[in-house]
């Protein structure tokens, strides 16, 4: 009986984070179809490639936090924890993206704390990246915007010090304790926490590519430095959007950011065109990787060789997660 209810939660769960994904695809749809005319669909297709190579990225951010705290998952089971749980970002309350991704995670043998620490983790190395990106690349593109969202760029030097691997380790271990969990099982290494950096930028490198795509076909300034423009304005827009709290899951924060820093090569209409295209892609992305993700599914079972904290998998759990994988397919 309980194990049946759980299912019956689980696929509810999947099933309402999809429908509420095709209604914002759906909002959407009108204004990001006439802003992809004006690009042109070469330009939009590639676009949505740079999201697609820059979703995959940053699940190798989420996969290299976790076997830094001590489960290595093989890449098949990384992508379809990480995917599908992602889908739940779509569910208003910004934790239903980490449980789903807690309860895939330990069909796989992860222990349920482990990956909810590095999917935690995982959103602040995202932010301190892109917090480095934008004060990088802005500089020298769209200094305005810099000035405009100076408030964002001063939680970059505090985010540096957290991100240097004992003082990380120190502040994830008094929040564990605080939540009456376990503790970590080792420290953060600086070798885990500089990977999953590293593909953090590899992350919003695709992303400045996938709006630059966008950008170009409307640029009458002709700009040697718009594909920098594009990658500083796009890190400023997400972590602004991301670190301005009051408004749920960073609403028109984000918009407003990107066309203050595309101001020197489009004006407010054009630009708020690409932003609702951008938004459009990159929920389609999404919703490819989370199919992916499902289709990558299999019973998983012992590994020899991985350090997951657990003997095998939760056999009670393996059958709800592969109709949650077959659902996402549908």
């Amino acid at each position: 009986m309980k194990a049946s209810l759980g299912r019956a939660v689980r696929i509810g769960f999947l099933l309402l984070a999809v429908a509420l994904l095709a209604l914002a695809l759906r909002e959407n749809g009108d204004e990001a179809y006439d802003a992809a005319l004006d690009v042109g669909v070469a330009a939009a297709l590639g676009s949505l490639v740079a999201v697609l190579v820059g979703l995959l990225a940053s699940s190798m951010v989420w996969r290299a936090l976790l076997a830094d705290l001590g489960t290595d998952l093989p890449m098949r089971p990384a992508l379809h924890v990480f995917f599908l749980g992602q889908l739940g970002k779509y569910v208003p309350g910004s934790v239903f993206a980490i449980a789903a991704q807690m309860e895939l995670g330990r069909a796989h043998g992860a222990p349920r704390s482990r990956v909810g620490t590095a999917s935690l983790l995982f959103m602040g190395v995202l932010v301190v990246a892109g917090l480095l990106t934008a004060a990088v690349a802005l500089p020298l593109t769209s200094p305005e915007a810099l000035q405009d969202f100076a408030w964002a760029l001063a939680v970059l030097p505090i985010g540096l010090a957290v991100l240097h691997p004992p003082v990380l380790t120190r502040i994830v271990g008094v929040l564990l304790r605080v939540l009456r969990r376990d503790p970590l099982d080792r420290p953060l290494s600086r070798r885990g926490v500089a990977t999953a950096t590293g593909w953090a930028l590899v992350m919003w490198g695709a992303y400045g590519v996938h709006l630059w795509l966008l950008v170009r076909p409307q640029d009458t300034s002709g700009r040697a430095d718009l594909l920098l423009l594009s990658l500083g304005a796009y890190a400023l827009a997400w972590t602004a959007g991301f670190l301005f709290v009051v408004a749920p899951a960073g609403a028109g924060v984000r918009e407003v950011a990107l066309v203050a820093a595309l101001a020197p090569v489009l004006d407010p209409g054009p630009a708020l065109a690409v932003t609702v295209l951008s938004r459009v892609l990159m929920t389609l992305g999404d919703l490819a990787w989370g199919v992916v993700g499902g289709a990558l599914h299999r019973r998983p079972g012992p590994r020899n060789g991985h350090d997951t904290g657990q003997s095998g998998a939760d056999v009670s759990t393996v059958t709800p997660v592969k109709q949650l994988g077959k659902a996402a397919d549908a």
